[in-house]
């Protein structure tokens, strides 16, 4: 077998299953409706990388790669652009971004490598006037808000320090009892809005990704509330806070001891 021999063998697939004599499904397919494949294929791949679980991952980054595919497809079917367009495009945009590799720039740190690819994507992309620009409206809103965090840093709007990031985070706290007093609904989501915000800023400060600390967060919480079903007597919502407190102490401990 050749190298890539499958790889070629999948774009016949898929070529194939596009096809008049393909398959009626993947024929009625657009860029627009496969938008929430390609989100999903992508979280599912992320998790198969947290699981840990090789085999796993294997199978969820073929399935982002069939969604590479099909759009490139339908691109071509449209007459708008080829997996090979697709193919040269990264390539030559990897080679021109690794200068310090493919031509003769010299670097002394990652940060160097970093800050070249930063002027040379700017330099690509004249059009954008704000560092605001280009940020993806898709993404999850907490990894927006990390972006856009990032993106203000580069350009000098930073806190002094540690300590002054959490008296900002104090004031968005204090500010939202202010709105709950008021009953302003409004208001009461503007204010959670910059609790959020100044809390991703705390995250970066720390150089902590705060969509995979939620992420574990959640996987945690949902492990606990597993093992309290498990070990509940009666039903769940027949507990008063002071049951469901000692039966939430006794997950975390099952849980830490058996882990």
């Amino acid at each position: 077998m050749t190298e890539y021999e499958n790889l070629n063998k999948l774009i016949e697939t898929v070529r194939t299953l596009r096809s008049p004599q393909g398959c009626e499904w993947d024929r009625a397919q657009t860029h627009k409706t496969l938008r929430p494949n390609m989100l999903e294929e992508a979280y599912e791949a992320v998790d198969a990388m947290n699981s840990g679980d090789i085999k796993h991952l294997k199978e969820e980054l073929g399935d982002v790669l069939l969604q590479v595919l099909l759009h490139a497809q339908i691109a071509d079917d449209e007459g708008n652009f080829n997996l090979d367009d697709v193919a040269k495009g990264l390539n030559e945009k990897l080679i021109h971004r690794h200068p310090h590799v493919f031509g003769n720039v010299k670097v002394n740190s990652t940060q160097d490598i970093i800050d070249n690819w930063d002027k040379l994507k700017k330099e690509e992309k004249p059009h954008r006037r704000s560092a605001m620009d280009g940020i993806s409206k898709s993404q999850s809103a907490l990894m927006s808000a990390q972006k856009i965090s990032k993106r203000a840093v580069k350009h000098g709007f930073e806190w002094p320090d540690e300590a002054s990031l959490y008296d900002c985070i104090s004031s968005e706290f204090q500010e939202f009892k202010d709105a709950v007093k008021e009953n302003d609904k409004d208001h009461m989501e503007e204010e959670m809005g910059d609790i959020l915000f100044a809390i991703v800023n705390l995250a970066r400060w720390n150089k902590i990704d705060a969509e995979q600390a939620l992420l574990n967060a959640n996987k945690k919480f949902m492990a606990r509330f597993r093992k309290m079903e498990e070990l509940a007597e009666k039903p769940l919502e027949n507990y008063d806070f002071r049951e469901y407190d000692i039966l939430w102490k006794r997950a975390k401990e099952s849980i830490s001891t058996n882990c």
